[in-house]
């Protein structure tokens, strides 16, 4: 039998992967190991392999679907099998309603007997909603719920079948479905259809999609915030903004632009898990700064010697980075997970830190840290960050973390509030330097550096006092980072 290939599981927190490319087309001649397409999960982008010899006999999804783990994505065979077959055997739940945004790989539905509506007077044109003319399928020997409900949208042929999830997305968003081509198994109208008709239509507000139902015309633009249809948009149907201008000169109100930009994939992960974090944890958060003078002279003569000593650039966030590697070992409080009712504390630092790439936030892990040199830490830092940028970063590079440190220093913060990478117990801010004034001898003032610290802890699991004495006793360390790099 032809060989399904379903979505790997990426990690053991990896729902769900978005197929980014696909490197292969139906009828490709393929071996074992040959990438068929390159997925993106929360963490990376990985490519995905054939794991079975022979052709392309179908791909069940589309670039830019998100597609559920364990779920069927293509089929190989020889030339002429039954690839319909092979997925029902391997995933019997494909005829299910479709995951959102993808194609439910389903066999093609068998013809349903239905009952023709009474013809309409040609004379007297009536609008008839979708749900008006839902026409329910002649009882047959096959379970009624293998099938879409197949109604009259007005598109060529008239009766076609469309998704209970799809019709009710339109129903709800007030969307006719005549002239939406089905992408489904014999034409049937999916989700993803009805959301890529969505796509190329303006927002609508509570009372406009209620006005729509009832048989208003839509406007091709609309007049509210953003370009959004009113009501009064529905009741008086705009004229174009060349007619417009033409009748009132040239005070005429013309709807904004705007780029609408999907919450999916990594973005959509990153949100859920702050939301996440934030409502199942005492988030609070400390501020304080250490004093940068020996920081930045340090800093200094490591840029001057790196290249002659052979560890490189060394940045003022790996120095920080050391210091927080050896500091936090004496307060083990700070330095664990919050799982399921437990605080788990670790003797070792894995420290991770918090990369900006252009798909979004990631976190690689710098694993027992505390017994890594500066220049190691600095090495491990920078090769994780290129990962994460160039898209090559494993999930198990970024698993595992007890103490998260993001920087936001070389935008010139002075303090914000990190949320925290849960299920950790804290997360430390570095923001940027600034002059403060320092007293020196005889009361006399002097202005110096000073690096800035955020530090949120989770209150659940660490108090206020114990948090603060840390936060103190990095401020030192970073004050003395020359003393405490020759411990």
């Amino acid at each position: 039998m032809a060989h399904v290939l379903i979505m790997p599981k990426q990690g053991n927190t990896v729902e769900s992967c978005i197929i980014v490319e696909w490197k292969v087309k139906e009828g490709d001649t393929l071996s074992v190991d040959t990438p068929v397409c390159e997925v993106e999960t929360d963490k990376a982008t990985v490519e995905v392999p054939a794991d079975a010899g022979g052709t392309v006999l179908k791909i069940l999804c589309q670039e830019g679907d998100d597609v559920p783990v364990f779920q069927p994505i293509m089929v190989i065979g020889k030339p002429g099998e039954d690839w319909e077959a092979a997925v029902k055997e391997v995933a019997p739940a494909a005829a299910a309603p479709e995951p959102a945004g993808a194609s439910a790989p389903v066999a093609a539905p068998a013809p349903v007997a239905v009952k023709a509506p009474e013809p309409v007077a040609a004379s007297a044109p009536v609008a008839v909603s979708a749900a008006a003319t839902e026409v329910k399928p002649v009882a047959t020997p096959v379970a009624a719920a293998t099938f879409p409900t197949p109604i009259h949208t007005g598109n060529e042929g008239g009766w076609q079948p469309v998704s209970p999830r799809a019709r009710n997305l339109a129903q709800a968003e007030a969307l006719s479905l005549a002239g939406i081509p089905g992408s489904g198994p014999a034409g049937r109208i999916i989700e993803a259809d009805v959301r890529a008709a969505l796509e190329g239509r303006p927002p609508l507000t509570a009372a406009a999609k209620d006005a729509l139902r009832a048989g208003g015309t839509m406007p091709a633009q609309g007049t509210g915030i953003g370009g959004r249809v009113t009501l009064e948009d529905l009741a008086a149907p705009q004229a174009s903004a060349p007619a417009m201008a033409a009748a009132v000169g040239a005070n005429v109100t013309v709807a904004d632009e705007y780029t609408d930009t999907p919450i999916k994939g990594i973005r959509k992960v990153i949100a859920d898990r702050m939301m996440g974090s934030l409502a199942t944890t005492a988030q609070f958060t400390l501020n304080a700064s250490a004093n940068a003078t020996h920081l930045q002279s340090l800093r200094g003569r490591l840029k001057e010697a790196g290249a002659a000593a052979g560890f490189g650039k060394i940045t003022i966030n790996d120095l920080v980075l050391f210091a927080v590697s050896r500091v936090l070992p004496s307060f083990q409080y700070m330095n664990g997970v919050k799982l399921d009712g437990v605080i788990r504390n670790y003797s070792n630092v894995h420290l991770g830190v918090a990369v900006d790439t252009p798909r979004g936030l990631m976190v690689p892990v710098i694993r027992n840290a505390n017994y890594k040199s500066l220049a190691q830490i600095a090495t491990e830092a920078r090769s994780l960050a290129e990962a994460c940028i160039n898209g090559t970063i494993t999930p198990d590079q970024l698993t595992g973390s007890t103490f998260t440190i993001s920087n936001l220093g070389s935008t010139g913060i002075e303090s914000f509030t990190p949320v925290i990478n849960a299920p950790e117990l804290a997360i430390l801010g570095v923001c940027g330097i600034q002059p403060k004034p320092v007293i020196v001898e005889d009361d006399a003032y002097d202005i110096q550096p000073h690096l800035g610290f955020s530090l949120t802890i989770d209150h659940a699991a660490v108090d206020g006092a114990p948090a603060a004495r840390f936060l103190k006793a990095l401020c030192d360390a970073v004050a003395n980072i020359d003393i405490w790099i020759a411990r």
